[in-house]
């Protein structure tokens, strides 16, 4: 399925501000975010997209479009579906952070990518905090409540199809 032109291709393209960063398989990622990713059939991997390098081109007024905002990472289509990965340390002064990147994904897919949008699994989620290096968010902080609340507890790697 990764030759030609594929679902999560198409939606991409049919996104304005991220049209031209579609890479094949998981070549958007970099090296050591990619390594954290781990298809059960590498065939099925329809593409990836670094959203947040990607958006950051973006210019209004010679001012960058999302400014400083808190932005996801990555878009990965994987046999019809849309994931969306961050990589981030796991740590509790870090949650609040990672919790605004999704909220802007959020609304970002919502306004500027609904064909995106449309690709996200059926059954709901299709969004995943991989930790990127050791994990420290207790959970008798109210940190942990949080990001468990949101769907978004971080992960060391993330298998597709998830469970």
């Amino acid at each position: 399925m990764a030759k030609g032109s594929t679902k999560f291709k198409r939606a991409v393209e049919a996104t304005p501000e991220i049209k031209a960063c579609y890479q094949p398989a998981l070549q958007a990622l970099k090296t050591e975010h990619r390594q954290k990713i781990h298809p059960s059939d590498p065939k099925l991997c329809e593409g990836s997209v670094e959203i947040d390098a990607c958006v950051d081109k973006i210019k209004v007024q010679g001012e960058s479009k999302y400014g400083q905002a808190n932005r996801w990472d990555y878009g990965i289509g994987y046999d019809g579906v849309a994931y969306f990965v961050e990589v981030h340390s796991a740590e509790t002064g870090e949650v609040s952070t990672v919790l605004r990147k999704l909220d802007w994904l959020k609304t970002w897919l919502n306004k500027e990518a609904p064909e995106l949008k449309k690709l996200l699994p059926k059954s709901g989620g299709g969004f995943y905090w991989i930790q990127s290096g050791r994990y420290a968010i207790p959970k008798h902080l109210p940190q942990y409540r949080q990001a468990q609340q949101k769907g978004l507890l971080p992960i060391p790697a993330l298998h597709l199809p998830p469970p």
